[in-house]
């Protein structure tokens, strides 16, 4: 019995670890088309060229929260330099409240809410936030599960940016 247990904690441990791992591959990001908070559609490979920043996210989500400052900040800082934030709400307690959320965050990056489609294009989300960093050319360099700091992807982006 006490060997099952050891296994089983070991198991969660390994796979808490795996989930908030960040992740690199060079899969190209895949595209979509989904409406913002005004009814517009946002194509991804309209943008492809930028380095790119697609954070999966919802408005009751404490991590996410956390993390919306920062890409405010970081968008205000790179959006002019090749450099695109894109957040893709769930939007679990209705797409109005995504909308107050946004306008008192200020939130200055484009939002759109995410359809089943998308979310299983990019591998089904099972935790969030969950993050994918883009390249110029539309690859991703990297995913990451759970809250970061600023200073982690603002390094990822000055990086790719400059390349």
């Amino acid at each position: 019995m006490k060997k099952n247990i050891a296994v089983v904690v070991l198991l969660s441990l390994l796979f808490i670890a795996c989930a908030r791992q960040k992740t690199q591959g060079n899969a190209k990001a895949p595209d979509f088309t989904l409406k913002t908070l005004e009814g517009e559609d946002f194509h991804l490979y309209d943008y492809l060229g930028n380095v790119i920043i697609i954070d999966f996210w919802d408005t009751w989500c404490p991590p996410c929260r956390a993390e919306i400052p920062h890409f405010i900040e970081l968008y205000s800082k790179y959006g002019g330099e090749g450099f695109l934030m894109i957040g893709i709400a769930f939007g679990r307690e209705g797409k109005d409240k995504v909308k107050s959320f946004a306008q008192e965050q200020g939130i200055n990056y484009p939002l759109v809410i995410a359809d089943q489609k998308v979310v299983n294009s990019y591998g089904g989300i099972t935790a969030i936030p969950t993050t994918f960093i883009v390249d110029k050319e539309g690859k991703i360099v990297e995913k990451v599960v759970g809250y970061r700091d600023k200073e982690f992807f603002e390094e990822k982006i000055k990086n790719l940016i400059s390349r």
